[in-house]
């Protein structure tokens, strides 16, 4: 038995027999071929639950060659699924192109923040996966498919949860390289936040606020413009530009000064380079409508004796619609109100039920690779899409080769039986 591991910040020990790190498609198809018992994809461990592991072998495409290549008019390319973000926009950059966003971590692999909804910041911009214009994936015979994105089901493959098949290579629609200037406010009213929201996450190109919920104030709102556009940023006049905050180590940080530089070193908040966020924690996050966006927030500030002796920073950030079937943001322009927690697993445990009682009201979704304690009943109420992407994972691998507990728990596939091949 292989010892497989823990997810990057430890929360969740993998539980999978072995770890296939394939170094080329073929491999990743031999392994399907060989029928092995359960099967999933293992990307760069930025997960903080179960939902990448198997009681089975875990496949890595990190170390397939990506060879990126750009495609027809320059205006899409093809990457290998296993690139992080942060090396696939220097070589973006080194041919002029760019993506509409990035996450927060340049760290994290394409295919993996296809497959779980990864999303930046911004009233226009969608999550990661909404660049995706084909997937090739090997199924669970060992055949290696594409779909595009004119097929109807595409909606499906997009948050697709690894729940059929090990995608491989993924290409994605790109722009001309832009400039972005970052910075720092503080002190936001939150009378101001709530009477204006919509001004303030359309003060820049991408807006994030910091803070915690008992402060009297938003303590930060980080602002990223594009250089080749305008915007209104009058709502933030009572606010102070600030210097980076000297509580959190600047060297892991993408700069914050207002300077202008590279869409790639100011529209993710971390350094490729460098550790990212803060190491030993628990992340969550739930996503609800925009339009409901201050209520919502109230509501959570209505815990913040309970949420703020355990909470390391909440973030919030905006993010456009998108027609993913099982995205978080999926037919709604959104807002995700995200927790990033101290390492005390009990008092998380005991928290989350609480906050999702208070945003309940506002039809909200958790975010599917990150700590929440919804149940299967709770999930389809939430993405009323499921049915459809149910019965296309149900097509496309009906022995349940890629699915897992966490998946049969919250109703993504049926249980299964242990498909046909030793463990």
């Amino acid at each position: 038995m292989t010892d497989v591991g823990e997810t990057w910040s430890g929360t969740h020990r993998f539980g999978a027999r072995r770890l296939i790190a394939a170094q080329s498609v073929p491999e990743v198809q031999e392994v399907l071929r060989s029928r092995p018992g359960p099967v999933r994809a293992l990307g760069t461990r930025h997960s903080f639950n179960e939902i990448a592991d198997s009681a089975g072998t875990l496949v890595s495409v990190l170390d397939v060659p990506p060879a990126p290549r750009v495609l027809g008019g320059g205006d899409r390319v093809s990457v290998g699924a296993g690139i992080r973000y942060g090396e696939l926009a220097l070589w973006l950059e080194e041919h002029g192109l760019a993506l509409h966003n990035m996450g927060s971590l340049p760290h994290i692999s394409v295919a993996g923040a296809m497959s779980t909804g990864t999303h930046g910041s911004g009233d226009r911009l969608p999550m990661l996966a909404d660049a995706v214009r084909a997937i090739e994936f090997v199924d669970a015979a060992g055949a290696l498919q594409r779909v595009e994105s004119d097929d109807w089901r595409f909606g499906g493959f997009l948050v697709g949860l690894g729940a059929y098949g090990i995608v491989t290579r993924i290409e994605l629609a790109v722009q001309p390289s832009y400039r972005v200037r970052q910075r720092l406010h503080i002190g936001l009213d939150w009378g101001v936040l709530a009477e204006r929201f919509d001004e303030v996450t359309a003060s820049g190109t991408s807006v994030s606020l910091f803070t915690h919920w008992g402060s009297p104030s938003v303590e930060r709102v980080l602002v990223k413009q594009r250089a080749d556009a305008s915007f209104d940023d009058s709502v933030l006049a009572t606010t102070r530009e600030a210097e980076p905050d000297e509580r959190f180590d600047q060297r892991s940080w993408t700069p914050q000064d207002g300077s202008e530089g590279p869409w790639l070193l100011r529209m993710p908040h971390f350094r490729l380079e460098e550790t990212p966020s803060f190491g030993e924690e628990i992340q969550s996050e739930y996503f609800v409508a925009r339009t409901r966006a201050a209520a919502a927030i109230a509501a959570v500030r209505g815990l913040a004796a309970e949420i703020d002796p355990h909470l390391i920073i909440t973030e919030v950030r905006t993010i456009a619609a998108d027609d993913s079937w099982l995205g978080p943001a999926s037919g709604r322009d959104s807002v995700g109100i995200h927790f990033t927690w101290a390492r005390d697993e009990d008092a998380v445990r005991a928290l989350l039920p609480r906050i999702e009682q208070v945003l309940a009201p506002f039809d909200v979704r958790p975010h599917w690779g990150k700590w929440h304690a919804f149940d299967a009943d709770r999930i389809a109420a939430a993405y009323p899409r499921l049915p459809l992407a149910r019965s296309l994972f149900r097509e496309l691998d009906p022995t349940g080769v890629f699915s897992n507990e966490y998946l049969e728990a919250l109703g993504v596939r049926e249980a299964h039986t242990s498909p046909t091949g030793p463990l």
